[in-house]
Order: structure tokens, then sequence, then C-alpha cells
């Protein structure tokens, strides 16, 4: 799955997505077959259904099945930031699909997600704050019928 980007001889590891848990949450498999489960950085999307530790949220499925629509039959690239893992052992990732769609922001961006950052991953804390003001303010997704000043 590793593909020359051109650049000096780079490599992108480009990863199949096999399954979408919820709209931040995600699995791939590697070019050994193995399995990783992905959670998107800097943003968090409403529980499409009640854990253990988290309700059910307002427009969850809708989340889950847009990251599911966005990444059906997809390869990702990761990008990481400074930590790798979090404490659920998820590998903590910025995602792009192979047309350059930024993932993480476009959730943001059409209002699936919220920005949650965590540092010290905080690398595009800006991009996102931007894009969820903006999609509030268009009331986008999740901000469709609720009040700014909420």
């Amino acid at each position: 799955m590793a593909q020359t980007d051109g650049a000096e001889g780079a490599t992108e590891e480009w990863f199949a997505v096999t399954r979408v848990v919820d709209g931040d949450t995600f699995w791939v498999a590697d070019s050994s077959g193995n399995s990783i489960k992905i959670r998107l950085i800097g943003i968090d999307a409403p529980e499409p259904r009640n854990t253990g530790t988290r309700p059910k949220g307002y427009f969850g499925a809708e989340s889950t099945n847009y990251l599911r629509q966005l990444l059906n039959d997809k390869k990702v690239r990761l990008e990481y930031d400074v930590s790798r893992y979090d404490r659920y052992k998820r590998t903590l990732a910025y995602a792009y699909l192979e047309d350059g769609t930024f993932v993480n922001a476009e959730l943001v961006k059409n209002g699936y997600a919220t920005v949650m950052t965590v540092p010290p991953n905080v690398k595009h804390q800006e991009t996102f704050t931007r894009l969820a003001a903006r999609a509030r303010g268009q009331n986008r997704g999740l901000w469709k019928g609720t009040p700014s000043a909420k």
C-alpha cells in the first residue's frame, strides 16, 4: 500500500478503510492486513448510540453515516501529531483521502463534528475553529436549528 509521492523519493502509506465505528473513529488495514483503530484528532462527533461512558448524542447517527459515506470503499493517508496514541490505545491521526480531502476538516466544515483539541495535538486547531464557526453561522449539520448564542 506504500505509494511514492514524487517528493525526493518519499513514500506515503495508504490504508484501506475497513469499518466506521462512529463520526470520529474508524478501522483501517495496513499492508500486512493488521487492523488499526483510528481516532481522528482535533474533532469530536456526537455518539450514535449509548455507550458505557457517553450517552447517544444529537446528530450522532447522521455524523456516523456521513463519515461512512465519505470513507466507504476508500483509502486514507494518515498524518500524526505529537502524541500517536490515546489512553484507549487508538491511533490518533489526521486523515486524507486520495483526492486530497482532509477528512477531519470536512467533518467540522459540514457540521458533523465539533472542535476538540487535546494538547499537545493542536496542529490544525485554528483551522478547525474557523471551520466550526462558519458551519455554526451557516446552520450546517448539527448546528441546524440551534440558537447561535448556545
